[in-house]
């Protein structure tokens, strides 16, 4: 029975009425949901009668007046506070809402028609969020007798009607869906890998600039005192967020101001290219376990030092390098090799992971499942970016609970080559999910980033270190005046 129906009773029978609750009433309950819409009039009339009608105008006029500025002025806070609320409110009133939504979904047959009233029943949008200018969140509840399913059968259908990208549903709670509806790809094509800074000084290890991301602004890594974990399929483009770092930073590399520790358990396919630039690299699962282990002591050697300088916070130099550890293919050395050896380097990578942000001993690690059961240490990873996924719940395992139904529709992005390099990242102020693409590297680029960045060149073999082998340690003991004196000499 429709709970705007009445039931008369007559004799031992009873039926329910064809006759529709009272418009006075339904206008009534309108406005109880959305209070603003008698409110705001209300106190345009009091404003008007106690200060008249030009100044109330003029008080309009500069509050646009302010906004525009606002949005030319500093588009950054603009598009974070102002935007996604007025963009919200737009797309509500003039796509989610009367009859153009209805008549979309009743094209899409997502409407239902009460048999006794003759009354089409709609599903009611009870919230859209439109955070970022391409993809809207809405919160629609179900009319009764529908379900999840009903709505997932007709979601390529209401994507072409709504001129959309693509539609995802889930099911929020019961009779309440969330439909993220991606109006647009702002990503039409690939972007040219980062560009090489000149000196040390131009490099910024808390702000590099590793792509573009949706607002049509620089998409910005921090590597300075943050563990990063890249989660994408294989093709997802986790090798731009790989070399583009490195060539964003390669004058600090040339330097000696940053050293890159690679491990590359895919046989050093991927990484082999840039050999040269590596202070450490192993391509098996024993000299990783090495290399983990000398990176462990290198951590705990600069925190000694630090307890003996009184140094809370180390300044970055050729003495004191930043120190990074790229993992490549997390899972090898987390999951799938001997059980021992992945006891042992779970053991070090925690210990790293959770003291090496004061020594500056950075992580950043790449893998394709990032379950628990792959990656046993990821909440210990603080930073995490999610490119393309083969599975919804692995969006959520990679950036938190509720990250795809607030738009992240990392599962969504297509294996092509065309889309490589697309993906999410939680912005650490609002906590919502904002797309990006980071530079395709070719091999090109990773020839020049070795030729021109590449440490120590004028002392490295001409046929450079052997192929698998881990590449040796100096061993460094630091003075009380700070210096930095291996085995050779003092540095």
């Amino acid at each position: 029975m429709s709970r705007n129906s009445a039931v008369l009773v007559r004799g031992n029978s009873a039926r329910a009425s064809t006759r529709r609750t009272g418009g006075e009433f339904r206008a009534t309950a309108w406005l109880l949901r959305h209070p603003l819409f008698a409110f705001v009039p209300a106190l345009v009339v009091l404003a008007v009668r106690q200060w008249g009608a030009p100044a109330v105008s003029y008080g309009f006029a500069g509050l646009a007046a302010v906004l525009v500025i606002w949005w030319r002025a500093h588009p950054a806070s603009f598009d974070r506070w102002a935007a996604p609320r007025l963009r919200s409110a737009r797309r509500r009133w003039t796509v989610y809402r009367g009859r153009r939504w209805q008549r979309v979904l009743d094209d899409c047959e997502l409407t239902r028609e009460n048999r006794r009233t003759g009354q089409t029943l709609c599903p009611r949008v009870l919230r859209v969020r439109s955070v970022t200018p391409s993809i809207d969140t809405l919160t629609v509840r179900m009319v009764r007798g529908q379900d999840l399913q009903a709505w997932t059968d007709h979601t390529p259908a209401l994507a072409d009607a709504l001129r959309a990208e693509r539609v995802a549903v889930s099911r929020r709670r019961p009779s309440v869906l969330t439909v993220i509806v991606e109006r647009r790809n702002p990503f039409p094509h690939a972007i040219d890998a980062t560009p090489i800074p000149e000196s040390a000084a131009d490099v910024n290890l808390c702000r590099l600039d590793v792509g573009d991301n949706e607002y049509g602004g620089p998409f910005l890594l921090n590597l300075r005192g943050k563990r990063l974990l890249v989660v994408g399929a294989s093709g997802a483009g986790k090798s731009s967020l790989l070399w583009n770092p490195l060539r964003a930073a390669g004058p600090m590399i040339r330097e000696g101001l940053l050293r890159v520790w690679m491990i590359d358990l895919k046989g050093g396919t991927e990484t082999d290219r840039g050999q040269a630039l590596f202070h450490r690299w192993a391509t098996t699962l024993d000299d990783a376990i090495d290399l983990l282990t000398d990176f462990r002591d290198s951590m705990v050697e600069r925190q000694a030092w630090m307890r003996a300088e009184k140094v809370r916070r180390c300044e970055i130099g050729v003495d004191t390098p930043y120190e990074l550890l790229m993992i490549d293919e997390l899972a090898m050395l987390t999951a799938y090799g001997d059980r021992s050896a992945v006891r042992e380097a779970l053991r070090l990578l925690a210990e790293v992971l959770t003291q090496g942000r004061a020594s500056d001993h950075g992580v950043a690690g790449y893998v394709q499942e990032p379950t628990k059961d792959v990656v046993d240490v990821r909440e210990l990873f603080d930073t995490r970016i999610c490119l393309g996924v083969t599975a919804a719940s692995h969006v959520d395992m990679a950036l938190g609970d509720g990250a795809r139904d607030r738009g992240a529709l990392a599962d969504e992005i297509p294996g092509d080559p065309d889309h490589a390099g697309i993906g999410f990242v939680i912005d650490t102020g609002s906590r919502l999910p904002v797309r990006f693409r980071a530079g395709w590297v070719t091999d090109t680029d990773i020839d020049d980033l070795t030729t021109r960045c590449a440490p120590n060149q004028a002392s490295r073999d001409d046929n450079g270190p052997d192929e698998g082998d881990v590449l040796p340690f100096p061993g460094t003991t630091h003075s009380a005046n700070g210096t930095s004196t291996s085995k050779e000499g003092v540095s």
